[in-house]
């Protein structure tokens, strides 16, 4: 039987490899409120001024220079410098001013990395600008980035969030229900036949689910907390979408609670189902033990070496002896029949 493999989603569509960057600026565009972008460079940024389109600037802050450009030049204040910048930052949003903090995790899907090892985004948004941060490439990103060159992107800061955040929850409920498939496959194969290989199938997706789930949670309240922000750019439309999304987000939770507890309840089984083969067979080995633990004391007792042994001289002592032996063992078969031991 074919297992099914551990969990993916669909890759290739992580940003492109951070060697074409120059001082950490991945790319930068200014939105031309249709859809549609022109994508400027260093200088660009440098000289763009409030007023002239909503600025959008998508960088690596692994290079030294979007760091000093984040923390130096940008204008953002140095607590949601600090909060862009973390090591290890938790989904949330925080509304500053007209400004808003967002902080997102995505499907990881650079080749070769585990899609469960989420990959965050780290977000500032203001009324006529967009600063996003990242280290590792984030599919979520790119696919704005596709939509603005092709004319179909969003059309300001409040569109921009709500798109983010339903791409990233594309992918989130993509990879939701692919641990659910997998689970639902490892199953059937798990009533089927009995193989360690899907102990260790089912081990690696309970991994997926409980690792999924550890940023999911806090990334729907912060969806809920964004909806209930007073910001004047975002509009009544971006906050139902963004309600939405949370419901979404909701129901990804409890798909994925509930692919972890189904892929628990089928270790269990499988775990109950060894134990329960294991007795059968020692039980099986103590029955043969006290078959033969009879027939091994009488053979002790004619082979003692000592004078009087029955039917010693006589030229069918063996075939008695042998008969004998049989009947004692159909006579302690029957006895464990009718004791119910077999």
């Amino acid at each position: 039987m074919a297992y099914p493999a551990p969990v993916t989603v669909r890759a290739g569509l992580a940003e492109e490899a951070s060697g074409t960057e120059v001082e950490g600026l991945v790319f930068a565009g200014v939105l031309d409120g249709r859809g549609g972008a022109r994508e400027v460079d260093w200088d660009g940024v440098r000289r763009w001024r409030p007023g002239a389109g909503t600025l959008w600037v998508h960088l690596d802050y692994g290079f030294s220079g979007a760091r000093d450009w984040l923390m130096r030049e940008s204008g953002v204040d140095m607590v949601g410098c600090a909060a862009l910048l973390a090591e290890d930052p938790r989904p949330r949003s925080l509304a500053v001013g007209d400004g808003l903090l967002l902080i997102f995790r995505g499907v990881n899907l650079n080749l070769g990395a585990e899609p469960e090892d989420m990959v965050a985004i780290r977000m500032w948004v203001e009324p006529d600008r967009i600063v996003t941060l990242r280290h590792r490439p984030i599919a979520a990103a790119k696919e704005q980035w596709q939509a603005l060159t092709a004319g179909r992107g969003p059309v300001g800061p409040a569109d921009f969030v709500v798109r983010m955040c339903e791409s990233m929850l594309g992918f989130i409920g993509q990879m939701a229900e692919g641990i659910d498939d997998t689970v639902d496959e490892l199953e059937d194969s798990a009533l089927a036949e009995h193989r360690a290989e899907l102990r260790t199938r089912l081990a690696h997706v309970r991994r997926q689910a409980i690792a999924l789930r550890r940023y999911v949670a806090p990334q729907r309240d912060a969806l809920v907390r964004l909806h209930g922000e007073s910001l004047p750019w975002l509009q009544a439309e971006s906050r139902v979408r963004l309600r939405e999304g949370a419901e979404r987000m909701m129901r990804v939770i409890e798909q994925l609670d509930a692919s972890r507890d189904r892929a628990a309840v089928t270790q269990e089984e499988m775990a109950s189902r060894t134990a329960e083969l294991i007795n059968r067979r020692l039980y099986v080995l103590s029955l043969i033990a006290a078959i033969f633990l009879p027939l091994a004391l009488v053979a002790d007792l004619f082979g003692a070496g000592v004078g009087g042994i029955p039917l010693a001289d006589s030229p069918y002592g063996f075939l008695i002896l042998l008969g004998s032996l049989v009947s004692l063992s159909g006579l302690q078969i029957w006895l464990f029949r009718k004791l119910g031991w077999l």
